[in-house]
């Protein structure tokens, strides 16, 4: 794994958020943050794909793409 730049920081967060937070993901404070700081950059993304749903027309058909395998 490279190594990234890091940045140390101080954050007042509610104990029973960080606690619940730890719960779901199984791991330490820090991971916990960096899994729920990398969601968020993410979630314009899935926003985006979203709102594509119903508006993308593929021209593939199903069946030829099954007898392809």
């Amino acid at each position: 794994m490279a190594h990234e730049q890091t940045q140390k920081i101080t954050a007042h967060i509610p104990v029973n958020l960080l606690h619940e937070a730890q719960a779901a993901t199984g791991k330490g404070i820090t991971d916990t943050i960096k899994i729920a700081l990398t969601q968020l950059a993410h979630a314009g993304a899935y926003e985006a794909l979203r709102n594509m749903r119903g508006k993308v027309t593929f021209s593939i058909d199903l069946e030829d793409l099954r007898k392809d395998r």
